[in-house]
């Protein structure tokens, strides 16, 4: 489990392409201390399992799934990604709950400076719209943000100057490819409102029935 608050940024020095999936090595432009063989650490909003430690980089391996949900399928050498390891119990969650799994695929699409912030909108497939809630919370690349609006196929968010600079928003250009997790509360509370949401005729049998009397 992961809060949304990179601790810095990494650069991808290694790529291995194979048909189980890939590896990559990355290399932390921040100390990460303590880390070791088995952690997970979420690179670019993605919860990856350290396989193998090289003075101070370290590799992950990513498999078909994930590269068919994320943007690791076009990465390439040299490409600066966001890092965060897991939540430790006690710590303060400054973020919200990031599990570090994927949903899809967002696109920048505007960019547009106010003063020293930014406002960048991000389109996504309106199956994934109805997780996205204004003012609710959303991981873009790893980043835990606000959702300033929503539109039919695409929100809006603020990025303040030091989200810009510890991370890789502040590099990001239009049409660049981002990984986006939805609310994890927004998605559970989807799933157990399902069974009624063609229920058009609410009735008090209907609610005695189903418990909520």
């Amino acid at each position: 489990m992961f809060t949304g608050l990179v601790e810095g940024k990494g650069k991808v020095e290694g790529l291995k392409k194979s048909s189980q999936g890939m590896e990559l090595k990355i290399c932390p432009l921040f100390k990460m201390e303590d880390l070791k063989i088995g952690d997970s650490v979420a690179v670019n909003g993605v919860c990856l399992t350290v396989t193998k430690i090289e003075n101070d980089c370290f590799w992950v391996q990513l498999s078909p799934e994930t590269l068919s949900c994320t943007t690791f399928k076009d990465i390439k050498l040299g490409r600066k990604v966001n890092l965060e390891r897991a939540l430790r119990l006690g710590d303060r969650l400054g973020g919200h709950l990031v599990t570090g799994h994927v949903d899809t695929v967002g696109t920048l699409i505007r960019c547009q400076n106010r003063g020293q912030h930014k406002i960048l909108e991000f389109s996504l497939e309106p199956n994934w719209m109805r997780y996205v809630v204004e003012k609710g919370s959303i991981t873009i690349d790893g980043v835990s943000l606000t959702v300033n609006r929503c539109h039919q196929s695409s929100f809006e968010i603020n990025i303040i100057p030091h989200t810009a600079a510890m991370t890789t928003f502040g590099e990001l250009k239009i049409g660049d490819k981002v990984n986006v997790e939805t609310d994890l509360i927004g998605k559970y509370v989807a799933k157990l409102v399902s069974p009624w949401q063609e229920k058009r005729d609410l009735t008090v049998d209907f609610l005695k029935e189903y418990g909520f009397f």
